[in-house]
């Protein structure tokens, strides 16, 4: 598998990346219709229903209930899907600012949606985890 396994490399190339765009989590029925599956940005099928991440735009104006809008934040380090111990650290120094944190592991990289009025804060949290003093 590719990406890097080393915890302290990975900690120290995090360069966590806010995006612009703010997402919603919800809930839909098994059958997920082709205009929420083509905007998702992601999709996860649970025992009761499917979970959808959506553009809180497009979410609301399919008419959407929304109870918490989040910002990703993207680590651009290329992690491996074996590393052990980065999502960990991550959520623990979220947890410490009480800052809460529901991670998405992609391929590629790992995703950290946060709430967004607190997405700035998370940012500096990440960023102290590269550069401690």
């Amino acid at each position: 598998m590719s990406g890097e396994t080393d915890l302290s490399t990975l900690l120290q190339t995090l360069q966590p990346e806010l995006s612009a765009e703010a997402f919603v989590f919800v809930s839909v029925p098994y059958a997920v219709s082709p205009t929420q599956l083509a905007n998702a940005l992601m999709v996860y099928k649970e025992d009761e229903g499917t979970t959808l991440i959506l553009e809180s735009s497009f979410a609301s104006n399919e008419g959407f209930a929304v109870d918490s809008t989040f910002k990703r934040i993207t680590c651009n380090v290329h992690s491996s899907l074996d590393a052990v111990g980065m999502t960990a650290v991550m959520s623990a120094a979220l947890t410490k600012a009480n800052i809460s944190a529901n991670v998405v592991a992609g391929y590629y990289h790992d995703h950290i949606f946060v709430p967004a009025g607190r997405a700035d804060e998370a940012i500096t949290v990440l960023l102290e985890l590269a550069n401690p003093s």
